[in-house]
């Protein structure tokens, strides 16, 4: 770290990926800032356990990031509370599959204002307080492998995260005169929870990754950690992705609402974990 304490804000922060990537960047030596949806007694625990662990501050904030004036507030409560802002981590988002027959149309907004406006906005507020500051700060959205690869019912999710992995390569040449940094970290299959006897996304999976195992949230934060430092300094508009080669060799990644129809037409069921903002 510089001379300086560097700040970074986790969005979705209270479990699974977001409150891992929280934790590895408190261990490298950033003050935190994280939000949650609904999930208010984890996010305090992680938090709790980043003062402990890491001796380092860690401000909690409620946020639902689909609604517009969120991301914003959050950006400037951030600020309010340490002065400024090195790196944002667009985290916060959810899963909600279905085929194209059978989308309602007020899922598809959610997923956009959640997935992608949610994203943007929180770029946008947080870019430009880094250019008022002349902070050559960073900005790391958490996409997904699925932007890479199709799967049956996941045009609005997958899609949402292939075109951000899309829009930071712009978003890069706009940011790029002011020193600040953008890129995307494109998780695969992440074990976000302890397993469970009757949980079928872990049965079977780690065999079908060519690194034969799953990934985990402590994964995502390395690779976080690693892209906002200066080892990365000459790193923008790019997607990492962090799967252990599973969509390699072309092979199916499960996702949640599986059924027998589906393991039937399709080979696999569609079971992946819905993780809370």
């Amino acid at each position: 770290m510089s001379d300086r304490q560097k700040i970074a804000l986790v969005t979705g922060g209270s479990r699974g990926i977001g409150a891992g990537i929280a934790r590895k960047l408190a261990e490298y030596g950033y003050d935190i800032a994280l939000t949650y949806a609904t999930s208010e007694d984890e996010a305090e625990a992680v938090a709790a356990s980043i003062r402990q662990s890491y001796g380092r501050e860690c401000l909690v904030l409620q946020a639902s990031m689909e609604q517009e004036d969120v991301p914003a507030r959050i950006v400037e409560q951030t600020v309010a509370r340490y002065g400024r802002l090195d790196l944002l981590v667009n985290n916060a988002g959810l899963t909600i599959t279905g085929s194209v027959l059978d989308m309602p149309a007020d899922k598809l907004n959610y997923l956009i204002n959640l997935n992608f406006r949610g994203y943007f906005l929180a770029a946008q507020a947080a870019t430009r307080v880094m250019r008022d500051q002349k902070i050559k700060g960073n900005v790391i959205n958490i996409t997904s492998s699925r932007g890479e690869r199709a799967y049956p019912g996941d045009a609005i999710y997958g899609g949402l995260k292939a075109g951000m992995n899309r829009a930071i390569q712009s978003m890069a040449l706009d940011l790029a005169p002011y020193g600040i940094r953008i890129n995307n970290v494109a998780p695969g299959a992440t074990r976000v929870r302890d397993s469970q006897p009757s949980d079928r996304f872990y049965d079977g999976l780690a065999p079908r990754i060519p690194l034969g195992r799953i990934g985990t949230p402590e994964d995502m934060g390395e690779a976080v950690a690693w892209l906002a430092s200066d080892k990365a300094s000459y790193i923008t508009g790019v997607t990492l992705r962090l799967d252990g080669g599973l969509i390699l060799a072309g092979m199916p990644e499960r996702f949640d609402g599986g059924d027998d129809e589906s393991i039937e037409r399709y080979g696999w069921g569609y079971v992946h974990p819905k993780e809370d903002e």
